[in-house]
């Protein structure tokens, strides 16, 4: 088997490598928090002839129904562990359009409110945001890795404002080193291949040679 057919599984482990540091190099870009519903409270429904269905929704995902909570004026807890939760999974520096709704029978859902939910609103030190809106709803959302998320985040974008130039060029010498590994590589292995190949000539040359003498001895037999 040709040695010169490793070389591409080679290649894949140095795109890897580069893929990896850059990554390493920008951790932000993949970060998220799970936030919880701590507790809430409901002024009015908005559904007159049956119970209401109150519920939470991001756009683009999937509602997530609150069943427990049904009656106005009532404060309701969580403990987070509920089968319903988590309510969502937030990005640092990446918001989402959130509210909570009720479900409607006759026409479409109603609205109690929606707004931007972003991850540097979780700014108290226990990692609770408070969102109220008034004669419609009081809800505390819970969110504990927020707030190192948000220290974190906000030490890379320094260290990014700083020093993207050092980043750059850290990838940039990076990439160059894997590509001259990976040429001296193909070159290393392409020679390998032409010496085996000049001792296999060789080998099949001198063996002719001898078949030829052992030809003529048995002539001259």
């Amino acid at each position: 088997m040709s040695p010169i057919r490793f070389l591409p599984n080679f290649r894949v482990s140095s795109h890897f490598l580069v893929c990896w540091i850059v990554l390493s190099c920008f951790p932000g870009f993949i970060s998220s928090a799970i936030v919880t519903l701590d507790s809430v409270v409901i002024f009015k429904t908005h559904e007159w002839l049956e119970k209401p269905t109150f519920y939470f929704q991001c756009q683009g995902e999937n509602m997530t129904v609150i069943p427990d909570v049904k009656k106005t004026h009532v404060l309701y807890t969580f403990k987070g562990e509920e089968s319903w939760q988590p309510l969502t999974e937030i990005a640092v520096k990446k918001c989402k359009r959130c509210g909570f709704y009720e479900k409607d029978s006759i026409k479409s859902d109603d609205v109690f409110d929606e707004w931007e939910f972003c991850l540097s609103d979780f700014i108290a030190s226990d990692g609770k945001y408070v969102h109220f809106k008034n004669k419609e709803f009081n809800a505390t959302f819970l969110c504990p890795e927020c707030i190192p998320l948000q220290k974190a985040s906000d030490h890379t974008t320094g260290s990014h404002d700083g020093g993207k130039g050092v980043h750059l060029v850290l990838v940039i010498m990076v990439s160059a080193l894997v590509s001259i590994v990976s040429v001296l590589a193909v070159v290393a292995v392409y020679k390998y291949w032409q010496k085996r190949k000049r001792e296999q000539d060789q080998a099949r040359f001198l063996k002719l040679f001898e078949d030829g003498d052992d030809i003529e001895d048995e002539l001259a037999l």
